[in-house]
């Protein structure tokens, strides 16, 4: 049986050309070649790109989801694409067997729509907040969940043709969530692989009030989008009660109650709740979707 067609996407804001430069090498090394590789410059000029590697440098900076958005529209017209791969800027394939295993996930299970990379920083360690599950005590522990890590993922394409892509409004923060809530729905499967890893410098998602509005608007969008009425204020009131929990400063509190404030009063595009049979699924995996 043939493999599986393996279309990469990276996003840079031009920022990183040598992160940039040592992982386009590993996805060279890769011992299934990508059909395509696409870079996108989300708002930068590009650094010059290897052979094979096609760069689009857009205007402004459209966030994770809208560059994901391009990205995914340039693979489209290339062709010729069963799998797309999404990969940070900043990260590193350190094994070159990635593309040859991911694709084989794939193709023993046609349903299966995205596949989870571990992502593990230069010393083999996982943070807590990168394995897509509630009980995170093994992050080599694999199978399926519902959802997955932005850094290192692949998207089955006929599920995207099914489901759509990115939900551009969001910019970033939770929009892996939409899309695997949408997967889901739709009846695919997600997986968690942590033999498939993408080296990744540790970082705090913490780092300024906007992550903090983003964080919280988003949030309110993802409920009003696609939980069951009843369910949209457990949801709310749950991740409240954990943000005054977590939250260190009275600053990132105020942020998060500004952007918990534009998620309810602006529009979010279309409602579709989820069945309630995708809610029992996904209460079955681990994580009802109240948390």
């Amino acid at each position: 049986m043939r493999h599986l067609r393996v279309g990469v996407a990276i996003l840079t804001m031009g920022n990183r050309p040598a992160e940039l430069r040592a992982l386009l090498d590993s996805v060279a090394k890769q011992d299934l070649r990508p059909a395509h590789i696409v870079v996108i410059g989300n708002g930068s000029p590009l650094p010059p790109l290897p052979h094979g590697a096609v760069g689009v440098e857009l205007s402004e900076n459209l966030g994770v989801s809208g560059g994901r958005n391009v990205a995914l529209d340039e693979l489209r017209k290339l062709g010729d694409v069963d799998v797309v791969v999404d990969l940070d800027d900043d990260g590193l394939l350190i094994s070159p067997d990635v593309f040859s295993r991911l694709a084989e996930l794939h193709t023993r299970d046609p349903e299966l729509g995205i596949v989870s990379f571990r992502i593990a920083d230069e010393r083999g360690r996982t943070q807590r907040r990168h394995i897509p599950r509630l009980r995170a005590g093994d992050p080599a522990r694999g199978g399926p969940v519902t959802t997955f890590l932005g850094g290192g993922h692949s998207l089955s394409v006929p599920m995207l043709d099914r489901i759509g892509g990115w939900p551009d409004d969001f910019f970033y923060a939770h929009e892996e969530t939409d899309l695997a809530w949408r997967a889901l729905d739709d009846g695919w499967h997600i997986r968690y692989a942590p033999e498939l890893v993408l080296q990744h410098p540790y970082t705090s998602p913490t780092r300024h009030a906007v992550y903090h509005r983003m964080v919280a608007r988003n949030r309110v969008w993802l409920a009003k989008r696609h939980l069951p009425a009843v369910l949209v204020p457990l949801y709310l009131g749950v991740w409240a009660a954990l943000t005054a929990v977590r939250s260190p400063t009275v600053a990132g509190l105020r942020a998060w109650a500004a952007g918990f404030a534009e998620g309810v009063r602006t529009p979010c595009g279309r409602r579709r709740p989820l069945r309630w049979r995708t809610v029992w699924r996904m209460t079955r995996l681990g994580r009802p979707p109240v948390i």
